[in-house]
């Protein structure tokens, strides 16, 4: 039997002295005096001293770029001002990956086999593609946006807009024209990158009819370039001006020598995240060359441990963080093995399979999979030759003692299995892993370089071995820029300033111990963690407005004690509308327009939905009240305009079995 904080895994003296963060250590003693003993000493100091650690790493790093004037010419959170003077380019130092080997990736399909992409195709086609975005007219800032699958020429589509200095955006084919226009329309983009469109789960997903729906929903789009992925011999376009991908690469070689990068400030904006749209249209969060650039080596290189030539595997869609963070490692020299299909298909170990040919050092992975691993059966050390493997990073959502021991059971012994967690706002990760420290069931190792994170109660103290909302005390320098459409910031602010002045307030519950271990507990907002994506309630008000049958409704999502979820929609019907009936709409409507995570698991009629005197949905309270938590605690009844709608929720927990109670 596993207990939580039980020791799983000791790195052994080899594996330490061969981290990366002990070569960091080594150096800041013989490059600038500072000695530290162990990981927590040098996270202090990183805190503490923050000019300092970010100057180090700056240079640790060799960061191609002009001379800087200081570090952190302001201090302010937010309006941090990062590197000022500095000129880069984050396309640039990212193809310095070459450096370290002949290939760049690896990428395989659900039909195909594993194939490698060299560094020297890599770059040529970014160059030529750059320069023909160029051609066409592409300058700095102007917003490039893809609709296109986890695959080579959605990288080198992201390289090339990046290179010249445009701004990217990208949705996975899997979204529906109505959640993909919700995200890029808000950009007004110039050119769009698009396919015709995918295979998952050996089924074939043609996407031209939603394809047209977005171009006539994209305003001022002058440019289309179209790949026709499901079927490359397709000779049909579109629309008539659209140009092919293939065409479009046909031109003449471009120069490593002659290609000029579009190197700007610091804080040039380099691509564009969407928030789950909890309130609204998803948050277009901007982020920077320099800030992506600095957090992206610290983490693969400090947190994960990755060293040039070695392979990565995380399933990832296009439209995910992850999908940036793993594009973002070739600037360390790591191999990304990108693939496009579902994780158990053909096969439920289809993974397991990739990560052994792969020869995968790292493997991405998901309290959700190891689930599905267990239900299936599957053993992986019994089946593939895994000795390549040394590490598991599990994210999506919280890890338990038991998801974290099966990996020491099923995989190898040793093995650094970390968990961690971050969020798209800042792309990168709040608290992970440590190579040089013990594993413990069910807890994050520690908090990540640089990043000054607490967990706060509601009088804004940091508490310790309390459950809190995680923020971070100091800045970091890929804080967004911006949102798009946000001119004076107000939306900005209000999202995670507005509870603690000059402090950024996260949205998760998070509790931290004294020896820096921690656990994320889930979202303290209205935000849907649905394996790892989150998920705007928003999105489903809006599209559940368009039912007759649907007067109101309201849904929430459960983290479960066992890593699992369960999201319920709440309903009150029309007058004669029938649940059975209703339910099936609702769930081919979220699928066709959104997503199949957006999908209900149980979707349940309510006598009516419970709301503030000011008209607000009341997500967080019925979430905490089906978590367990007393009413009394779970919501305020005097600010609500009805609050005998509480009741059935109340009743609801007492009475179904449709899920096991966690605690809040």
């Amino acid at each position: 039997m596993v207990h939580a904080g039980d020791i799983l895994w000791t790195p052994g003296e080899e594996r330490v002295e061969r981290a990366n963060v002990t070569a960091f250590i080594r150096w800041l003693r013989q490059t600038r005096g500072l000695s530290f003993a162990n990981y927590m000493e040098l996270w202090q100091w990183s805190v503490r001293d923050v000019e300092a650690f970010w100057g180090a790493v700056w240079e640790y790093f060799e960061i191609k770029a002009t001379p800087y004037t200081r570090v952190l010419a302001e201090r302010a959170m937010p309006g941090a001002e990062w590197f000022a003077g500095a000129r880069l380019n984050y396309a640039e130092n990212v193809l310095r990956g070459a450096r370290h080997g002949p290939v760049a990736l690896l990428h395989a399909a659900e039909d195909g086999e594993l194939m490698p992409l060299s560094w020297v195709e890599l770059s040529a086609q970014v160059r030529v593609l750059a320069t023909r975005l160029r051609e066409l007219g592409v300058r700095p800032g102007d917003r490039v946006v893809a609709w296109m699958p986890n695959i080579p020429q959605t990288i080198i589509a992201m390289l090339a807009t990046t290179a010249i200095g445009a701004i990217w955006a990208c949705c996975s084919p899997d979204f529906g024209e109505r959640g993909v226009l919700d995200r890029i329309a808000q950009l007004n983009p110039r050119v769009l990158f698009c396919i015709d469109g995918y295979r998952y789960g050996g089924k074939r997903f043609d996407r031209r009819a939603e394809l047209e729906r977005i171009l006539a929903g994209l305003d001022g789009l002058e440019q289309v370039i179209y790949l026709p992925y499901l079927d490359p011999q397709d000779t049909g376009l579109p629309r008539a001006d659209a140009l092919r991908w293939a065409r479009l690469l046909e031109g003449p070689a471009v120069s490593a020598e002659t290609f000029e990068f579009e190197q700007g400030p610091f804080g040039q904006p380099l691509w564009t995240l969407f928030s789950s749209g909890t309130t609204g249209l998803p948050k277009a969060i901007v982020h920077s060359h320099g800030g992506i650039l600095l957090e992206t080596m610290k983490n693969a290189l400090f947190h994960f441990d990755l060293h040039p030539g070695e392979r990565l595997l995380f399933f990832t869609t296009s439209g995910w963080m992850l999908w940036n963070f793993v594009a973002s490692s070739l600037a360390t020299g790591a191999v990304p093995i990108l693939y496009d299909g579902s994780p158990t298909y053909p096969a439920p170990d289809t993974l397991w399979r990739l990560a052994a040919e792969g020869r995968a050092t790292m493997l991405g992975a998901s309290p959700t999979f190891v689930e599905q691993m267990v239900r299936a059966g599957i053993v992986p050390r019994e089946r593939y030759d895994l000795s390549a493997l040394r590490s598991i990073t599990l994210a999506g959502s919280p890890a338990t003692p038991d998801c974290m021991a099966w990996f020491y059971r099923a995989v190898k012994e040793d093995l650094w299995v970390a968990n961690g967690s971050g969020g798209t706002d800042c792309c990168t990760g709040f608290v992970g892993g440590v190579p040089t420290l013990p594993v413990r069931a069910g807890e994050i190792q520690a908090p990540s370089l640089g990043v000054s994170v607490k967990a706060f109660n509601e009088r804004g103290e940091s508490v310790l071995d309390e459950v809190g909302e995680l923020v971070l005390t100091e800045p970091l320098p890929s804080m967004p820029l911006y949102f798009w459409n946000d001119p004076d910031n107000s939306r900005y602010r209000e999202t995670y300033f507005a509870d603690f002045p000059g402090v950024w307030r996260h949205g998760d519950f998070f509790r931290i111990n004294a020896q820096g271990g921690s656990a994320v507990l889930g979202r303290s907002d209205a935000t849907l963690n649905r394996y790892g994506v989150r998920i705007g309630t928003a999105e489903i008000y809006r599209t559940l407005a368009k039912l007759p049958e649907i007067e109101d409704s309201l849904i929430v999502n459960l983290d479960l004690p066992d890593g699992g979820f369960f999201m319920p929609l709440f309903v009150k019907l029309a007058p004669g509308a029938a649940l059975a009936q209703v339910a099936e709409r609702v769930r081919e409507t979220l699928r066709r327009e959104y997503t199949a995570r957006h999908v209900p698991d149980k979707v349940i009629a309510v006598p009516a939905i419970p709301m503030t005197i000011t008209g607000k949905k009341m997500e967080v309270p019925v979430r905490r009240i089906l978590m367990g938590m007393s009413p009394e605690k779970a919501a305020n009844r005097s600010a609500m305009a009805n609050p005998d709608a509480l009741d059935f929720f109340i009743h609801y927990v007492a009475t179904q079995q449709d899920y096991r109670l966690g605690t809040a």
